[in-house]
């Protein structure tokens, strides 16, 4: 019985770490079909009831849903920033020493790829003006 519940309670921290990374993406795209299909439907009843369709709505179905904001990158770039350094400092304050390097090395990876952006966002608007 013991050998049992090792077993169950390893496949139950399997499915609460992985589940989440497979059942969101999903869900997301299940929702996105779905509008998509009510959409049409809705396009196709009008269009057998005999509605001409405006080109304006024909055109905003086909223009692309998010246009980027101005600022995206610079929010962006300052939350992975932030991120990254409270992954850092946290390590920091555990007070372990083998706990800081690999929550400073985890860090790193937000705090880089936030720079990145910041960057990104400083040299569109130089190129902007």
């Amino acid at each position: 019985m013991d050998d049992f519940m090792v077993g169950l309670v390893g496949l139950a921290a399997v499915i609460l770490i992985f589940g989440p990374v497979v059942l969101i993406p999903l869900a997301w795209f299940f929702f996105k079909f779905k509008r998509d299909r009510e959409i049409q439907n809705t396009l196709r009843t009008a269009l057998e009831k005999g509605h001409e369709m405006p080109a304006e709505l024909l055109e905003q179905i086909n223009e692309p849903k998010t246009q980027p904001k101005k600022d995206q990158d610079l929010r962006r770039g300052i939350v992975l920033v932030a991120v990254g350094l409270g992954i850092g400092t946290f390590g920091y304050l555990v007070g372990d020493k083998d706990a800081f390097g690999p929550l400073a090395g985890i860090g790193s990876i937000p705090l880089l790829i936030g720079l990145g952006l910041t960057l990104l966002w400083v040299l569109r608007s130089r190129h902007d003006r």
